[in-house]
């Protein structure tokens, strides 16, 4: 897939205020700080699409991209450590839960990952809601670029055992390095392969 053209439509945290679900749609999510917004950017080729900020918590809105006008790219708010209040991250989890469950045409969730880290409690828990929910979701290991071969090996034999211990049959995995690009066309590929086949 070639993207050559990708702009911001709405950001908001209501489902009924979302563009006409006439469309696609993939929503990115994942715990604060790993990488979502420089993910997003190397995938639409846009370096400054989402907005990246060296403090976690930035995204705080459900932000509606359109892609070549053929589809969505959902930037949702991260979740975990950022710095705001219990009261903020409570509804930032309605409105995002709400928008998961009822959004008539999301295709696809990708799941952000730091492969820098052992399997999170809050990442495992997001799988299995989901899983519950019958809300389809791939997982995309981000930072990749920060671990040697046999790191990211070990990592990747330790995630798949931990996630077995849960799930009868893995999501599908992408690996990703916003820096490096890698994982890029992978996932676009992947992305334009669902939408032929809906």
């Amino acid at each position: 897939m070639v993207i050559h053209d990708a702009q911001f439509i709405v950001s908001n945290t209501k489902v009924d205020k979302c563009p006409k679900p006439d469309r696609p749609e993939y929503a990115f999510i994942g715990r604060s700080n790993v990488g979502k917004s420089s993910l997003i950017n190397m995938l639409t080729g846009r370096k400054k699409l989402a907005k990246i900020s060296g403090k976690p918590g930035k995204t705080r809105l459900i932000n509606h991209f359109l892609i070549n006008n053929e589809w969505y790219l959902v930037d949702l708010p991260g979740y975990g450590f950022a710095k705001v209040s219990k009261t903020d991250r409570g509804k930032w989890e309605v409105f995002i839960r709400k928008y998961l469950r009822l959004r008539e045409n999301l295709y696809c969730v990708f799941l952000l990952v730091d492969s820098r880290l052992e399997p999170q409690a809050n990442d495992l828990e997001f799988m299995q809601w989901m899983g519950m929910n019958s809300i389809p979701f791939v997982i995309v290991f981000t930072k990749t670029d920060k671990l040697n071969k046999s790191e990211f090996e070990n990592f990747m034999d330790a995630y798949r055992k931990r996630l077995s211990d849960d799930w009868e049959e893995l999501p599908s995995m992408f690996v990703s390095s916003a820096g490096s690009g890698l994982g890029r066309d992978e996932i676009l590929r992947f992305i334009e392969d669902v939408n032929k086949n809906q």
